[in-house]
């Protein structure tokens, strides 16, 4: 008798914990196990359902999930319709513009963006007052931002494919959680490969050898796959070396058979059309449709059906070929634990169990205030003759009044992956929230009348916050009436800020000014390095913008921000739109111009010492790493953190290298006074190059001299490694 209780208790217990009616149902069996089985019972209008974003099979009890972009928050219901509107809208939390979490230089804060990004797409898509957004989240944007003129360079992480790749790796981990099971978001990238120009952009090629495929175009896409773990990528619109990106051989040779992806591959929006309309490259959907599928294709953001169909039905593709391809999406599905009902998944009781929205917790607000902070960069902070101290950061105790001036400076706006805020702090109100009522602060947005003129005579300090318009002003698709202006669709034609002559006029009445660039963009402001005092750059579209600008301005935080482009004094610097050979002269790894501001530059309010550099070992080998140690002293005032970056050159070299290349980096918090031991790792793997002949990553031998400082150009201290 007690083993016929035994037997079915343990057979409750199984019923209890495994409620399936099918073996794909079972965490407790092998992925592939099940995605067999799920294969298996599908029929095959299912299988070509599940090639669209809408992954769903309600027949078998799989209500799937959708895609939601997120490049930099959770763009639901934001200004370009992303989600919903109306009932069931949500808010959600807006940090910095992508170009500006990379000026942070800090992947583990990369990655917590990304993970309260990730809790609040669960949270939408699994509380009972929501329940309609996606868990594959577009995010983040892997392309180089090769070209300041690129219109979706917010949207990036900068022109270094060393930090990109680390960014980007962090960011996928941040979306898809630490649990070693199941993914919270899984992380779907952008947009493979080389898609940094809008203009012609589906019809374009983008050209360029193996080497710079493998060493810049690529590489965030690589670690974003092999160190992050994403899963996931869109194709790109254009074309490469004459292949459009969507059917190009790359996505299978060698994404899928080197790097390991498995997951979803998918188009553009509107991607697979324009395979004939703007690249003329099939001579119907039907066959472009077969090829599609062929190339890797898993996943169609437009109208792919009838198609698909047509093409099976003509012998074309064939049903094992669909089952190919629906098996990363499914296989997606599993990791987010849409398949089963696993107590064991960590991520499926947010929105259950907790019931106050996250863009509402003051712990939301701090990270983005952090973020914020984090990511502004202090370009220049310079002494006005008969002062002691430079003119950042304000004492707000013996400032008596400020003229805030300016078109940026009484906005946020959302850019064109922006959600909507639960907030926004502009530029003014973070000033007036630091200062409270002992202070007069006056307001112009522009000189109309000579208001800002007028202001700027009356204040003790000027405050310009110029900038563009991340939306063009809403004029129209690919439209912007002012050329330093680009967003997705549009590329800028002019890399000088007209709002300078505002700065100009101000300056003139007022020496205490104080310049805010609010961009996505860097600008060749030439004139405002000579002749204003001091210069702050902050990124677009984060709603605590006001408050951390006012944190930064008050001393309440010292800056330690640093840019991840370079700001070319002049529009003919940087060449050729469409050249996407950088060895010509594009970026700091090839450009020699003198710059307005260098790559990795950003100043501090206090003064570091670097000293006592040495390295773990002398010599280095392949699968090795070798730890470079410094002593860093903050001999300053403040206290303030750091962010020490690591150049190597490769002398040696047979073939053609940059003259130097990041290839590590660190932010480390200081206090005043006190010295910090800093290690940088360098592996051997990260000072390789591309052997086309052996085709593989090669570690040369020989010698490499490296530097670390706080710039890409101001060495403070330089070594060297042997390769053996």
């Amino acid at each position: 008798m007690k083993k016929v209780i035994s037997v079915f208790l343990f057979l409750l217990i199984c019923v209890n914990l495994f409620p399936q009616q099918y073996p794909f149902q079972n965490p407790n069996l092998g992925d592939e196990e099940r995605l067999d089985n799920l294969i298996s019972l599908m029929t095959l209008d299912e299988k070509v359902r599940c090639l669209s974003t809408r992954i769903s099979i309600p027949r078998l009890g799989i209500t799937g999930t959708h895609t939601v972009e997120g490049l930099h928050g959770l763009a639901f219901s934001g200004p370009a319709n992303w989600a919903v509107k109306g009932p069931g809208a949500s808010a959600t939390t807006s940090f910095p513009q992508s170009i500006g979490l990379a000026q942070t230089w800090d992947p583990e804060l990369l990655k917590k963006v990304a993970s309260l990004e990730a809790d609040e797409a669960r949270y939408l898509a699994q509380s009972p007052k929501y329940g309609r957004a996606g868990l594959i989240v577009f995010a983040p944007n892997a392309d180089i931002g090769r070209d300041i003129r690129w219109g979706r360079t917010e949207e990036c992480y900068g022109e270094d494919p060393f930090l990109a790749g680390e960014l980007t790796a962090a960011y996928v981990k941040g979306l898809q959680g630490d649990d070693p099971k199941y993914w919270k978001t899984a992380s779907l990238m952008k947009h493979f490969l080389a898609n940094s120009n809008e203009n012609e952009r589906t019809k374009n090629s983008s050209d360029f050898d193996e080497r710079l495929f493998r060493e810049y175009y690529g590489y965030a896409f690589y670690k974003g796959i092999t160190k992050g773990g994403s899963r996931a990528y869109m194709a790109a619109y254009n074309k490469y070396n004459g292949i459009p990106c969507t059917v190009h051989p790359v996505l299978k040779n060698v994404t899928v058979n080197e790097w390991g992806q498995n997951g979803i591959i998918c188009t553009d929006g509107g991607a697979f059309g324009l395979l004939l309309t703007d690249h003329h490259y099939f001579p119907d959907l039907d066959v472009a449709a077969a090829e599609c599928i062929k190339a890797g294709i898993t996943m169609f953001l437009d109208r792919y059906n009838e198609p698909l169909k047509n093409a099976m039905e003509k012998g074309w593709i064939s049903e094992d070929q669909i089952d190919g391809a629906i098996r990363g999406n499914l296989r997606v599905l599993l990791k987010l634990g849409k398949l089963d009902n696993s107590e064991k998944n960590p991520y499926t009781k947010i929105g259950i169990a907790d019931t106050i929205d996250i863009w509402t917790k003051k712990e939301s607000h701090e990270l983005v205030r952090k973020a914020t902070v984090e990511s502004v960069v202090l370009l220049k902070n310079a002494r006005l003759p008969g002062q002691e101290n430079q003119l950042l950061p304000l004492n707000k105790d013996k400032v008596k009044s400020i003229a805030v001036i300016g078109p940026s400076a009484d906005r946020v706006i959302s850019d064109w992956y922006g959600g909507t805020p639960p907030y926004n702090v502009t530029a003014l109100e973070g000033i007036k929230n630091a200062v409270g009522e002992n202070v007069e602060i006056m307001f112009a947005g522009t000189n109309r009348a000579d208001s800002a003129i007028t202001i700027a005579k009356k204040a003790d300090v000027a405050i310009v916050c110029v900038g563009n318009d991340p939306l063009c002003h809403s004029v129209g698709w690919a439209k912007s009436f002012i050329a330093s202006d680009g967003m997705e669709g549009i590329d800028r034609q002019a890399i000088s800020l007209e709002q300078e002559d505002l700065v100009k006029v101000v300056k003139q009445v007022n020496p205490n000014t104080v310049m805010v660039v609010i961009s996505s963009f860097p600008y060749a402001i030439n004139w405002s390095k000579e002749n204003v005092p001091a210069i702050l750059h902050i990124s677009q579209s984060s709603q605590e913008l006001g408050n951390a600008l006012a944190d930064i301005i008050f001393g309440k935080a010292s800056p330690a921000g640093r840019l991840v482009q370079t700001w070319s004094k002049s529009i003919d610097h940087l060449g050729e739109m469409l050249d996407y050979n950088i060895r010509n002269g594009k970026t700091y790894l090839f450009n020699k111009n003198e710059p307005v501001f260098p790559f990795g530059y950003g100043l501090t309010y206090t003064t570091f010492d670097y000293s006592g550099l040495k390295t773990s070992q002398k010599e280095i080998k392949d699968g090795e790493k070798v730890d470079v140690v410094l002593s860093l002293k903050n001999t300053g005032n403040f206290d303030s953190d750091e962010v020490i970056q690591l150049y190597a050159s490769f002398p040696d070299s047979k073939v053609e290298r940059p003259d130097i290349a990041l290839k590590g980096f660190k932010r480390v918090f200081v206090p005043k006074g006190e010295t910090k031991e800093v290690i940088i790792p360098v592996e051997a793997e990260d000072l390789k190059y591309w052997d086309v002949d052996k085709h593989a990553f090669v570690l040369e031998k020989g010698k490499i001299n490296f530097f670390v400082g706080p710039s890409s150009a101001e060495p403070k201290l330089k070594g060297e490694l042997i390769v053996k």
